[in-house]
Order: structure tokens, then sequence, then C-alpha cells
């Protein structure tokens, strides 16, 4: 009987979804890994996860980032705190109720959001450099196909 490793192995590696997870994470810390050390703080992969989530133009409430990634409001309050210490994020007042803040995004946490997507470039020239400009290609054609598909909602 194959020993279960080896069935998780085989399964992950049939999941094209896993596949996507697992690159992503190692992408993900690879970049964070290579960022210059003069760079300042940096923030963790789970200060991170709450940039997506983050509107451009009216900032999001604390509540809706906790909603979106599925933990406290004080565990996103402390990522917040960590994120305006670092000059990324600011709270301010939400318009619709005066007792809630909003989360917006500083101009510098708008520019390092620009340098951190330059960053990763520079990642992705070395992968094609690696395993073919014509991989990269397809890959990035590839999800965008896919990524425009999910945005519309659809599944199947």
């Amino acid at each position: 009987m194959m020993s279960f490793e080896r069935r998780l192995h085989r399964a992950k590696r049939a999941s094209t979804a896993q596949l996507l997870f697992r690159c992503a994470r190692q992408l993900n810390e690879r970049a964070l890994e290579s960022l210059p050390a003069n760079a300042g703080p940096r923030p963790r992969p789970a200060h991170m996860s709450l940039f997506p989530h983050i509107a451009l133009d009216e900032g999001t409430r604390i509540t809706e980032l906790a909603s979106k990634l599925g933990v406290s409001k004080q565990a996103v309050g402390q990522l917040v705190d960590d994120l305006e210490a670092m000059g990324i994020v600011q709270r301010a007042a939400d318009p619709a109720d005066g007792r809630a803040k909003r989360v917006h995004f500083t101009a510098a946490g708008r520019q390092s959001m620009l340098d951190g997507l330059t960053h990763l470039r520079q990642i992705e020239r070395r992968l094609a450099r690696s395993i073919g400009k014509d991989v990269m290609q397809a890959l990035h054609d590839a999800l965008l196909v896919l990524g425009d598909h999910l945005d519309q909602g659809v599944e199947g």
C-alpha cells in the first residue's frame, strides 16, 4: 500500500490550485528574503495579506478586513498598527460613521507597492532565464485568463 506521504505528494502535484498556492508561497518568501537589507522594516506575509483588501480610493474598515481574512478585529488591528509604524497605511475617520476608522495607504505605502512590483519583475526575469522565457510568458498569459475568469465570479 502506498504511504500517506506519497499519496499526498501525488495528489498535490495533480492539483493545479495546490501548485499555484505552493509557487505563490515560495515566490513570496523569496521576494521578501531578497529585499535589500537597508530597506527598513519589512512587512511580513501576514501584513501583505491585508493589501488586496484595502480599497485604494476609500480605504477599508478594520471590521471588513477582519471579515475578509477570517480573523479577529484585534489581529487585524495589530497588523494595521505595525503597518502604520512602517508608514505604509494610516487610519482616517470614516465619513459615513464618525466612530469608525478606515485604513488607507499612505503615499509612501502606494510607492512601496509599486517598488514591490518592480522587485517581483526582477525575480520573474531571473526565473525566465532559468526556466525559459516562453514558459514564463505562457504562465503569465494563462494566469491572466484564469484571473479574469475568477474575477467574474464564474466557476465552471
